[in-house]
């Protein structure tokens, strides 16, 4: 036996069915949607007229649901409830409160200016899977290019990158540290530096911060790890700029050389 053709059912429609059959009156069920008695009226009658089956009698001054409309009505709560439920389910989409959000930060983001934010943000929103990845601001630029991220937190980038929008999320002040010991004269006899590799947007920022203030910029080690950077000071290999909450923070923080930073670093 060949499938029946599908009657064209509304969700509306079919809401109007299940208000009618779990009101006193059609004024309250029209109520309860916010729609007037006649449009309800008219939207029952055209679902009649679509099923193909009388859906309710008369009684007395006021109508009630046959005996047939018992499946349909059973099918329109079915209706009426998933949908309600992709409703909410597409508001927790467009709202942010649901879904997924891979984040990237540098590990000064994750680890230290925002990581009761990240922590309250995933207790708070149970429902929102936020997937976070720590790495330098190159490779989290490069991730957020070819969509492998949605968003990032990282160091500004020295040009404007097409495709790209950013807004400041905070100004973070760079200082310079030497090893215990040494004693801090001028700037231009400070160093040698451990410092972030070539490509780096902070090691930019420090390199145009010493030279500003006239120190050399003579690098003996390199590392993306501020931790890394921050023993090798503690070891006397060199001096480092760090931010204060990766060089202040922990047991055996650092000491600044000045109390002005080298230079700022903007991360957006």
């Amino acid at each position: 036996m060949d499938d029946p053709i599908l009657p064209n059912l509304t969700v509306q429609q079919l809401e109007y069915l299940v208000a009618a059959a779990g009101s006193p009156t059609r004024a309250a069920a029209a109520a309860s949607l916010g729609v007037t008695p006649s449009a309800l009226t008219q939207g029952l009658a055209e679902l009649e007229r679509r099923v193909g089956v009388p859906l309710f009698e008369r009684y007395g001054r006021h109508t009630r649901p046959r005996p047939q409309a018992t499946e349909v009505l059973a099918h329109a709560r079915r209706v009426v409830a998933e949908t309600r439920d992709l409703a909410r389910w597409a508001e927790a989409q467009r709202t942010g409160r649901a879904g997924v959000v891979r984040l990237g930060t540098i590990d000064a983001v994750a680890v230290h200016h925002r990581a009761e934010v990240i922590r309250r943000h995933r207790r708070d929103v149970p429902g929102l899977d936020l997937r976070l990845t720590v790495a330098p601001s190159g490779v989290l630029l490069d991730a957020l290019l070819v969509g492998d991220l949605d968003l990032v937190v990282c160091v500004e980038p020295t040009g404007s990158i097409a495709g790209l929008t950013t807004s400041p999320c905070l100004d973070e002040p760079m200082h310079a540290y030497a090893p215990d010991g040494v004693h801090a004269g001028p700037p231009e006899g400070w160093g040698p530096w451990v410092t972030y590799p070539r490509g780096s947007h902070t090691r930019e920022v420090i390199a145009a911060g010493l030279a500003t203030i006239g120190a050399p910029f003579a690098v003996v080690a390199e590392s993306n790890q501020p931790e890394v950077l921050r023993e090798m000071v503690r070891l006397g290999m060199g001096w480092a700029v760090l931010s204060a909450a990766q060089a202040e923070s922990g047991v055996e923080p650092l000491d600044r050389v000045r109390r002005l930073p080298v230079g700022t670093r903007r991360l957006v």
